[in-house]
């Protein structure tokens, strides 16, 4: 959007990250700042963290750290922003994920956050259609990005113990899927499009896996199962 003219306040964790280009605003979205803004034409909820496991040894901290940064930052963040984007009649990006459609072992609490983000969007979308404020949802699949090549926390000897194999098999397909990705670029369209389409969509599909796991979410439930554990846990 800054190619576009667009003035572009960055929310960022870190001083210095902010892209070229843009302003930097400091920005915790579990303890977000008072915003002083006269009007806003889009807000783009991008904040997320992916917490990763078996439901089962899931500390109940790093749920309540996944949730509060996916969803009630989220909201929180808009909530602030609502005043200036009534004033301006702009509208809310919200970066979901596939995974808020089509749920996968070992990554449940992420899904969990992602589904409440789906529901958040369908609520918010008709409780702002009075100001005209469209609230859009992005929907990714697999996106080429070093989230896939980084460390991740080792799970106790006890999921190990029980989970092990599917835990390696999973890591193995998240960094082979990873290399593989669509360009971080397609989903920035995707926000494009939702912030300056004259009739901009409710939700945009982003990847073939995407649209895939789309697909095999209107199988029946056990099929659907089977197809999962076959092609993401190969067995």
């Amino acid at each position: 959007m800054r190619d576009r003219g667009w003035r572009v306040l960055a929310g960022v964790r870190r001083e210095g990250s902010a892209p070229q280009g843009t302003e930097e605003v400091l920005v915790d979205v579990t303890d977000p700042p008072a915003l002083e803004l006269s009007e806003l034409n889009g807000l783009v909820n991008n904040a997320g963290v992916a917490v990763a496991g078996p439901l089962e040894f899931l500390p109940a901290d790093e749920l309540r750290r996944q949730l509060e940064v996916n969803v009630v930052g989220q909201l929180r963040m808009t909530q602030l922003c609502l005043p200036a984007l009534r004033r301006a009649r702009g509208r809310v990006v919200n970066m979901g994920s596939i995974s808020g459609l089509n749920a996968l072992p070992l990554l449940g609490a992420y899904a969990m956050s992602k589904f409440a983000l789906e529901a958040m969007t369908d609520a918010l979308r008709v409780e702002l259609a009075p100001w005209s404020i469209h609230v859009a949802i992005v929907e990714p699949g697999t996106i080429k990005t070093p989230i896939w090549t980084r460390e991740r926390p080792q799970p106790s000897p006890e999921a190990l113990e029980l989970y092990g194999p599917r835990i390696d098999a999973f890591r193995k397909l998240a960094v082979k899927r990873g290399t593989a990705g669509a360009p971080p670029e397609d989903v920035a369209d995707a926000v494009e499009h939702v912030l300056t389409a004259q009739k901009p969509r409710t939700r945009y599909l982003v990847g073939r896996d995407a649209k895939l796991r789309a697909r095999v979410e209107r199988l029946p439930d056990r099929l659907r199962d089977r197809v999962i554990v076959r092609r993401v846990l190969g067995a």
